[in-house]
């Protein structure tokens, strides 16, 4: 049987309190679960029992060395259903000082942006199989600028991404 997805990830964070702000403000997630030290968040979307864990280890932990000589994740990539939707969190990511980058790997529209303790994470729109024209695979090992008005008129800002990419095709 092979691994079908990522069901949740945890993160070690300094207060749990403000990850649980910053998640939920930003990306929509939600408590489902909370005990001394520790909360578990439900994205909106999700039918799992929880997608991330936080874990508090107190405001004097160091930063993550991860990517800067040591070993570690570098990011977790959260996928979102439309264009609209990732330019929704564009503006949050924004609006709390959390945006770092934005990119377009042709197949792949993302955005990339940093938490409270500076833990990078990605949100993305996948281009649906159907519309993976010779042209968008042909880019597909370049990164360029993220152009969320060209991706729209070109997409739509409505379409449902990932579809036959991470999301079954509607058979």
């Amino acid at each position: 049987m092979p691994v079908q997805r990522l069901n949740h990830a945890v993160l070690y964070v300094r207060d749990v309190r403000r990850s649980v702000d910053f998640y939920s403000a930003v990306l929509g997630f939600r408590q489902v679960m909370a005990m001394p030290g520790a909360a578990f968040l439900q994205a909106e979307g999700s039918t799992n029992d929880h997608d991330l864990g936080l874990f508090e280890i107190g405001p004097d932990a160091a930063a993550s060395p991860a990517g800067r000589g040591a070993v570690g994740l570098y990011h977790l990539a959260w996928e979102v259903d439309t264009l609209d939707e990732l330019e929704r969190i564009a503006g949050r990511l924004a609006e709390h000082g959390a945006l770092a980058g934005a990119s377009d790997h042709a197949t792949t529209k993302a955005l990339y942006a940093k938490d409270p303790d500076g833990l990078e994470f990605e949100v993305s729109w996948l281009v649906p199989a159907a519309l993976l024209t010779e042209d968008v695979l042909a880019r597909k090992d370049r990164i360029g600028r993220l152009d969320l008005a060209a991706d729209k008129a070109r997409y739509g800002a409505d379409t449902p991404g990932g579809i036959g990419v991470s999301v079954a095709a509607v058979r």
